[in-house]
């Protein structure tokens, strides 16, 4: 990935990261209207493509392990948010 020059620490400039794409991501799904789940879904398809261009696969499928234990994580422990 590209460098960021930068004094913050790797979890600050992950979380402004986050901040940017969530803000990307609300107007995507208000454009999509109608198939805004679709657009989010997308979307992450998108970026992990991105992401496989700029960093290992390997990183990829690390982050998105990690991500999918997380989803895992605050499901089990929110049961009554489940559909």
């Amino acid at each position: 990935m590209v460098q960021a020059n930068s004094n913050q620490s790797p979890d600050a400039m992950f979380e402004k990261a986050l901040a940017i794409a969530e803000k990307h991501l609300k107007k995507a799904i208000e454009e999509g209207g109608a198939i805004g789940p679709y657009v989010a879904v997308a979307m992450i398809e998108s970026a992990v493509n991105f992401a496989v261009d700029e960093v290992s696969h390997e990183d990829v499928i690390d982050m998105l392990r990690e991500l999918a234990n997380q989803v895992d994580e605050d499901a089990k422990s929110n049961p009554d948010d489940q559909i």
